[in-house]
């Protein structure tokens, strides 16, 4: 993957389901116009900060695998299969759960115009675009990555298409919405994490290029440009996106939109409104489709660790695709689906990620003390890591403070529960946890025609 590749990858991550679903639940927590493009601009400052330090890292510890490898390198074995334990069962699936909703309630909302589609259409909708991307990823590799890039193609049709409205609207003078922007705000410390988080829901993919770092060509250059370029053209959207939308939309007309981009298609675009849904539902499931493309990096690299049931490390004989971990995040994500509550899913998403984001960038300054022998051809100023830190803390924090939910003890009970896995099954790999998972491998291995990655041939 080169300079052009690098960006591409970014942006056609990072602008998925977010912009289109996020910007009433930053506007449902921030109250006003002002506050909620502050926010907007905010994440992705945080963003750009936070992968800037993934670059130091990236450069450093050229493994693909994101957080995985540099985990281990700072702190050992025991988090590294921690963060792997988390992702493969809540961060990465619950991702690709909110994108596929996401896709679904774009897709019905043209049928049920004024109210919103019911849940149950929305469910069978997600539930059909897991089982389609699942069984694209699974059947070719080639496949994926043409579908890749005819919906990144797509996606940024739709997003110039809604930019150049919102300019057209402000110069024929549509600013009335932001007209004393700030009144009525609401700022407490728990309302604007929670603006964070789904603004930041809405940036994440911003450390993607470190899942695939040992595929970059001379990342020491591509992987730091890659995200100067690709993430500062990323808040000049989302910014602008937001504008647009205030450009047609009071702040009380666009909470009460079932869904925002396809009211303002409706709006501005009439008769040619159709195009909205059918670009954004493009964007969301080619968003999913990424998700699901890069999801094999992290669970190849834990298996050749030793840290993943074997056969979750396996390539199809057939295909040449790791279908064993393509399936498997398929039928979590389903699960995730069952919910149907997308805010819920966002924060518990996000508790879990920005908990991890904090001890990985925590490591960038561990390793300044402990590995100063390795080399650093990036290295960022310690305030950055260290105020990426506090960030981290402060996201993870304050909505448990404000705003105490059960949600979040599941979460970090879910988390410390993989030791109950490591210990046996990893650590001492006693005979018990042995008999359990070698049949298992064995018939997976037989019924699915996988084997593992070194035993596959051209």
């Amino acid at each position: 993957v080169g300079l052009i590749g690098g960006i591409s990858l970014i942006v056609g991550t990072i602008i998925g389901s977010g912009i289109f679903i996020s910007p009433k639940s930053v506007l449902v927590n921030t109250g006003a116009v002002g506050p909620c493009l502050i926010i907007w601009t905010i994440c992705g400052v945080i963003g750009t900060l936070g992968a800037l330090c993934f670059a130091e890292l990236g450069t450093m510890i050229t493994k693909s695998g994101g957080e995985y490898p540099y985990l281990m390198e700072a702190y050992g074995p025991i988090p590294a299969f921690l963060f792997s334990w988390t992702s493969l069962i809540v961060i990465k699936p619950t991702a690709f759960a909110i994108i596929c909703l996401s896709f679904a309630e774009y897709v019905s909302a043209p049928f049920y115009p004024g109210c919103s589609p019911p849940t149950v259409v929305v469910k069978c909708l997600a539930a059909s675009a897991i089982l389609t991307i699942i069984l694209v990823n699974s059947l070719s590799v080639k496949l994926a990555s043409n579908v890749q890039i005819f919906f990144t193609a797509a996606k940024m049709i739709i997003v110039i298409i809604i930019i150049v409205s919102g300019i057209v609207l402000l110069a024929q003078g549509k600013s009335q919405n932001f007209e004393n922007s700030f009144e009525g705000s609401t700022v407490t410390a728990g309302s604007i994490s929670l603006a964070l988080y789904n603004g930041l829901w809405a940036y994440d993919g911003w450390n993607q290029l470190n899942y695939i770092t040992e595929e970059l060509k001379n990342p020491y250059r591509n992987l730091p440009l890659s995200i100067i370029i690709g993430i500062p053209l990323v808040i000049v959207c989302y910014v602008l996106i937001n504008i647009a939308y205030f450009t047609v939309m009071t702040p009380t007309e666009l909470l009460q939109s079932p869904a925002v981009a396809v009211t303002f298609g409706d709006q501005v675009l009439y008769p040619a409104s159709w195009l909205v849904p059918l670009f954004v539902a493009f964007s969301t499931i080619g968003a999913a489709n990424g998700t699901c493309f890069t999801a094999g990096r992290l669970v190849y690299v834990a298996g050749r660790e030793g840290h993943m049931l074997k056969f979750l490390s396996y390539i199809s004989i057939k295909h040449l695709t790791p279908s064993p971990a393509v399936i498997f995040y398929g039928f979590v994500g389903m699960i995730y689906i069952i919910p149907a509550d997308i805010s819920t899913l966002i924060n518990y998403f996000s508790f879990a990620v920005w908990l991890f984001y904090g001890v990985t960038i925590a490591a960038l300054i561990v390793m300044r003390f402990t590995r100063k022998e390795l080399k650093r051809p990036i290295k960022v100023p310690i305030v950055i890591p260290i105020f990426m830190v506090l960030v981290s803390i402060f996201l993870v924090l304050a909505p448990i403070i404000s705003q105490p939910e059960i949600a979040y003890l599941y979460c970090v009970l879910f988390i410390l529960s993989g030791l109950i896995v490591y210990f046996p099954f990893v650590h001492f790999k006693v005979r018990w946890a042995q008999k359990i998972t070698t049949p298992i491998t064995i018939f997976i291995q037989i019924l699915m025609e996988v084997v593992p990655p070194d035993d596959t041939t051209e």
